[in-house]
C-alpha cells in the first residue's frame, strides 16, 4: 500500500520516466513481506539500458528492475535508499520522508 504522494507528483514522475529520464518518487509504503520498511523510492526510466546502467553505477542488481511498461522502475529501499538519494541530491525527498 502506497501513500504520502499526490496525483501531481505521480504525474510528474510518469512524464519524466516516459521521457527517458532517471526519475525518483519516494512514498510511504507498508508491505508485510518487508517488515520495518516504511518508505520506498521508485527509480524509473523508460530507457531500460539507461536504468540498468544507473543500477550498476550504484552497485544495485539490475535483475530486480520491474520491467512494467510503460513505467519500468527499480524499488530502492533499506540502507541504500538514503545513501543513494543523497548521492543523487534528492534532498526534498530525504527531508520529507525523514530519511536523513
Amino acid at each position: 500500500m502506497a501513500f504520502g504522494i499526490n496525483r501531481e507528483e505521480l504525474t510528474r514522475w510518469k512524464q519524466a520516466v516516459s521521457a527517458g529520464e532517471i526519475a525518483f518518487l519516494t512514498h510511504y509504503w507498508l508491505d508485510p513481506r518487508f517488515p520495518g520498511m516504511t518508505t520506498v523510492t521508485k527509480v524509473g526510466c523508460s530507457n531500460l539500458s539507461r536504468l540498468r546502467s544507473w543500477c550498476e553505477q550504484h552497485g544495485l542488481p539490475s535483475q530486480y528492475i520491474h520491467n512494467r511498461r510503460p513505467f519500468p522502475h527499480f524499488d530502492l529501499m533499506g540502507p541504500k535508499q538514503p545513501e543513494i538519494l543523497r548521492q543523487e541530491g534528492q534532498w526534498e525527498q530525504l527531508e520529507r520522508f525523514r530519511l536523513l
